[in-house]
């Protein structure tokens, strides 16, 4: 299962400390303009250097494109694009091996595979295995793109840290020209604060973050199991660390009276439209024509340097590890990135499943 996507499909490889993440993407049609610095826009925004305590390896993330793309056009074969590791170092796993970290896919990767996992820097299951995904979301927003849709995300909570100040989609674009992409100027002051102090005490923070998808077309998704709601939270629990998904207006709908949580249906621009929108674009999982939105909420990094109870599995006994190696104070920001990726991906698979863009003619041609 390292494919996702029925129309649009993405197949991810590599480990965070092999020689080279990457994937293939397959379904995208001739035509679509593409060009490496499609793929290094997106790579960048998931590298958050200038703070360094959420990206102390700052790969640099050299990658190519190794097929499907001629004079800056697809050419509707697969797209393949591989990104070098560069700044692994492994020796701080060592003495790591065959004793699980707390938090970690260690436990779950060793009692599946045995001893034929590899457990450095998380292998299969690092978060930086995510940076595949984030080059292949480059690929599908330029595809949503062409029926004027985009993807955006930002920060709502770190660390305990909340954004409480209303805020509108321009907002949340407009949210990255800054350290984080925090809407609210005093809510990003406490969260650097939050990144800072656990950096220090060697611990970790979670969060969430918010995912809006603005211009998608009506009529994707298609029931009862094919529901763009339900793709999207599978495309979402496919990135590391995630442990919870809010809808639209989510836990606080559950709250509400019928008569409350309902939104009103009006005549806006000569069509039937919501007044309002606590029900996230999708009703009977299917887009409306309204914006789509909704919250992803993500564990702490499990990573962290207090001592941490384990099992040596060699010797079946008890043991204490104490992780000395790199690692990011918050997944949060990293994995926001990877959500909005992966948002773009499901999106334009559903826009060529439901045909309003068709794979088997060149973009050039008239789009049904």
């Amino acid at each position: 299962m390292n494919t996702f996507g029925r129309e649009l499909r993405i197949t991810t490889f590599g480990e965070s400390h092999g020689r080279a993440i990457g994937v293939v993407i397959d379904g995208v049609p001739a035509g679509l303009p593409l060009t490496e610095e499609d793929i290094r826009r997106e790579l960048d925004r998931r590298m958050f250097c200038h703070i360094h305590w959420l990206n102390p390896r700052c790969e640099p993330e050299e990658f190519e494109i190794l097929s499907g793309v001629k004079d800056g056009h697809t050419q509707g074969t697969p797209i393949a694009i591989v990104i070098w590791n560069k700044r692994a170092i492994s020796s701080y796993y060592d003495e790591l091996w065959m004793k699980p970290r707390p938090g970690h896919a260690d436990l779950a990767y060793y009692l599946k595979y045995g001893k034929f996992y590899d457990h450095r820097g998380g292998g299969r299951a690092s978060g930086r295995t995510t940076a595949a995904i984030v080059a292949a979301g480059a690929v599908a927003k330029k595809l949503l793109a062409l029926v004027g849709a985009e993807v955006a995300g930002h920060i709502v909570e770190l660390g305990g840290v909340e954004v409480k100040r209303p805020y509108t989609f321009e907002d949340v674009k407009k949210s990255w020209e800054k350290p984080l992409p925090v809407v609210d100027d005093d809510a990003l002051a406490a969260m650097l604060e939050v990144l800072r102090k656990n950096a220090a005490e060697g611990d970790s923070v979670g969060g969430g973050v918010e995912i809006w998808a603005v211009g998608a077309p009506q009529g994707l998704g298609e029931p009862h199991f094919g529901k763009v709601k339900a793709d999207l939270a599978h495309a979402a629990f496919s990135v590391p660390a995630v442990v919870a998904l809010d809808w639209g207006a989510g836990r606080q709908l559950a709250k509400m009276r019928g008569s409350e949580a309902n939104d009103p249906i009006v005549v806006k621009g000569g069509k039937p439209a919501l007044e309002t929108n606590k029900i996230g674009g999708v009703l009977g999982g299917i887009t409306i024509g309204e914006p789509l939105y909704f919250r992803v909420w993500l564990k702490p990094t499990p990573s962290v340097r207090k001592p941490q109870r384990t099992v040596d599995l060699a010797k079946m006994e008890p043991a204490t590890l104490q992780f000395k190696g790199r690692y990011d104070v918050s997944v949060v920001p990293k994995a926001l990135v990877a959500l909005e990726a992966m948002t773009a991906i499901t999106l334009a698979d559903h826009l060529l499943r439901a045909g309003v863009i068709r794979r088997d003619r060149p973009l050039k041609d008239p789009v049904v």
